[in-house]
């Protein structure tokens, strides 16, 4: 499990870099400044749960279940809210209005972060193997 966590955190932490370059390169010119707080904010929360997913990796295998939950967590979590977020900020040049729709999306995301770290603090400190 600790490749795959590190492996996915390794691809979400590459999409960090490009989406904040993009952000701060890209988009500068076509988005409004509260837009652009918007795609910031994806980006950033895109970053921190890659370095939580990294530090989930160093936990022992003997933690399986909270920390397999904790991956999907965190995982889905930058899919639903840092994904929502990049989608929304962009609605206007993409053309899709529709996306206003995704905002539920977004505490969603927020929801599962905190789950996350939920089930890694108890891993943290559960004394007992759970398998």
């Amino acid at each position: 499990m600790n490749k795959k966590i590190i492996v996915t955190a390794s691809l979400l932490g590459m999409l960090a870099v490009i989406t904040g370059a993009f952000g701060a390169h890209g988009l500068k010119a076509v988005l409004q400044p509260s837009q652009l707080e918007v795609w910031h904010t994806a980006v950033q929360y895109n970053f921190y749960h890659v370095f939580a997913l990294l530090f989930l990796s160093t936990f022992k295998e003997s933690k399986g279940k909270l920390i397999k939950a904790a991956y999907y967590l965190f995982t889905f979590g930058i899919i639903f809210f840092s994904g929502s977020l990049y989608l929304l900020s962009c609605r206007s040049i993409i053309g899709w209005s529709w996306l206003i729709y995704m905002g539920p999306v977004t505490p969603l995301g927020g929801l599962l972060f905190i789950l996350g770290w939920l089930m890694m603090a108890i891993a943290a400190l559960g004394d007992r193997e759970i398998k």
